[in-house]
Parts: structure tokens; sequence; C-alpha cells
């Protein structure tokens, strides 16, 4: 009786590769990629590991994948690069890519990546991790933060300047064949001005007359200095009694 073991059924396709008579595209975990093209790879890889809002971030991950696969390091494809163990998100080949709109803008940048744009600030980055988190390794040249992460190459210490560069506006500019967006810049809120009058609001002589009387009865004959002063300014500079 055939054997309906997935596992074995794995083993048996990848031995068969080995023999040259089939071929196998798994992940070190043991699941199978061979029904994903290039383009699935690396859309699914951006979704993953940027912010699925951040096409400049989206970019940048790509980017990467493919300084992987031309290094000679690393596997010698896209999906091979993706597929590594341990490497990306957990799951990036096999889990289901439930916002629409964030798919749609991953198979869009994975198209501009794979027809040859690059992220300007990554340039040979190989590595990356989660913005805003810190590791102790000296060997760590920071060279742009995008979607989320900070991207570096492992230089000897000493001939970079260590640190991570600042948050800057995306360098991304939506293309003229896609109705995907350019990102939106969120700005810090701007606080209200508030424009005093040009000039007070003039209030007739028997205002003034009534509060000076006022004072002068209920303040021992201290008159208007014992009214509160900021009161008084309310008063006269107001415009809400009527009286203009």
């Amino acid at each position: 009786m055939a054997s309906t073991d997935p596992r074995r059924i794995l083993s048996a396709a990848c031995l068969l590769a080995a023999l040259g008579l089939a071929g196998c595209a798994t992940t070190s975990g043991g699941y199978s990629y061979r029904h994903l093209s290039s383009r699935d790879c690396m859309a699914r890889v951006m979704y993953f590991e940027s912010n699925r809002s951040s096409p400049d971030g989206m970019i940048a991950v790509g980017t990467v994948v493919m300084n992987r696969v031309n290094s000679g390091k690393y596997p010698g494809s896209v999906c091979g690069v993706v597929g590594q163990s341990n490497q990306f998100a957990e799951g990036a080949l096999r889990k289901p890519m439930s916002e629409g709109r964030s798919k749609q803008l991953a198979y869009a940048m994975a198209d501009r990546v794979l027809a040859g744009e690059r992220h300007p600030k990554v340039g040979n980055a190989m590595f990356f991790h989660t913005y805003g988190y810190t590791f102790p390794y000296r060997n760590m040249h920071y060279v742009a933060v995008a979607g989320g992460n900070a991207f570096y190459e492992k230089k000897t210490p000493g001939t970079f300047r260590p640190g991570i560069p600042p948050v800057t506006a995306p360098v991304y500019v939506a293309s003229r064949d896609t109705d995907i967006p350019a990102p939106v810049v969120a700005r810090k809120p701007v606080a209200p001005v508030y424009v005093a009058r040009s000039e007070p609001v003039y209030r007739p002589p028997v205002v003034l007359a009534a509060v000076r009387a006022s004072a002068g009865a209920g303040a021992g004959g201290a008159g208007i200095d014992a009214l509160d002063r900021r009161g008084l300014t309310a008063l006269l500079l107001t415009d809400d009694t009527g009286l203009n």
C-alpha cells in the first residue's frame, strides 16, 4: 500500500531531485514552496516583513532579498532566500495574505523590485531587524530605516560611525502605471495659533463708571484697586455684554 504520509512523500521528492529526476524546493522546516513563483515569494516577504502600508519599506525588504540572491552566499533564487529557516518572518511563504489592499501593494512593489528597482539607501545591505531594537554587536553599520525596519551591513568595527540613522520621509514615488498611492507621511500636530484683536472693543464710559462705583462700595474705600484687574480687563475687552 502506497504511503500517504506527506513527510515521506516530500522526502521521496527530494531523493528524486538528488538523482536529477525531479525538482525539490522546500524550507528547512519541510514546507514545500515549489508552487510559488519568484513574484509570489517576493510579495509575501514584503507583506509579512514590512509595514503593510509602506511602499518604501517593501522596496527596502525586496532590495535585501535581491542582494542575498546575487551575493553567492545565499540561495540563488528569491524563493530560496525567503524560504531559509530563521531568516525572515515565520510562515511568510504559507500564511494567508488576508489584507486585500496590502496584498495588492506588495505585489505591485514585488514587480518593481524584480524589474530592477532598488532602495537607494539600503545599498548592498543584506540584513535588517525591527526598528527600535538594539544589539551589542559592534559590526552593525546601519544604512536606512524604512517600513518599521532598520537595515544594516556587517562591517569591521572602527571603519564606520555607529548608530541608527534618523527616520526620514519615504523616498518611494508612485509610478504612473499603478493606482497604489504614495505613502502619506504623518506630521506632528500643530498647536492652534490665537491672534489677539488688533484693538480692544470700545466700551461706553457708563460701564467703567458702574464698575468703579461697585468697587468703591464693597472694598472699604480701596476703590478699583481692590478689583481683580484681570477680571476687569476681561470685562472691558469682551464683547458678550451687549453694550457695543
